[in-house]
């Protein structure tokens, strides 16, 4: 059975009761005899598994982005065979 929290909005006493779930949503407060309400939380969720997380449906950064070579300075060119070559830029006067 459930625990739940009640508080009175007219003398603001607060208890908490142990009760079935079909029982009242209002009750009689025991100080001042008024109607008091059940006080409602948020429930705790707690997500498991994958897909949750923003890194999760993002695809895999390509290798093509920049190299280190591209980073130094050097320039990369491709012959007619499709193989890559690095060539040092030139030296300034």
């Amino acid at each position: 059975m459930p625990t739940y929290e009640y508080a009175c909005p007219h003398c603001g006493h607060a208890w908490d009761k142990r009760e079935g779930f079909d029982a009242s949503t209002t009750k009689k407060c025991p100080q001042c005899a008024k109607k008091a309400q059940r006080v409602l939380h948020a429930p705790p969720i707690v997500f498991k598994g994958s897909g949750f997380y923003v890194t999760d449906s993002r695809k895999p950064e390509s290798t093509a982005s920049e190299s280190p070579s591209e980073s130094s300075g050097a320039k990369t060119t491709k012959s007619d065979a499709g193989a890559s070559k690095s060539t040092e830029p030139a030296p300034t006067p």
